[in-house]
């Protein structure tokens, strides 16, 4: 694997451990909706989908 591909999933990495700390969450943990989930179970889903979607591309352009 090329170094810079490393690079982008080290900083991904790290983006996720500071997105799913506790005091980022919490910010989210309040009643209410987006389409019908809570705020704070979206917001954990959201991230969770884009962060599969950026390693995905990352992985994809290195097998290419």
């Amino acid at each position: 694997m090329k170094k810079r591909h490393q690079q982008k999933l080290v900083v991904l990495s790290i983006a996720l451990l500071f997105l799913f700390n506790v005091p980022l969450i919490f910010m989210f943990n309040h009643s209410g909706s987006i389409f019908g989930f809570p705020v704070l179970y979206f917001f954990i889903f959201l991230i969770w989908a884009i962060s599969i979607l950026v390693s995905f591309n990352i992985l994809k352009r290195y097998y290419e």
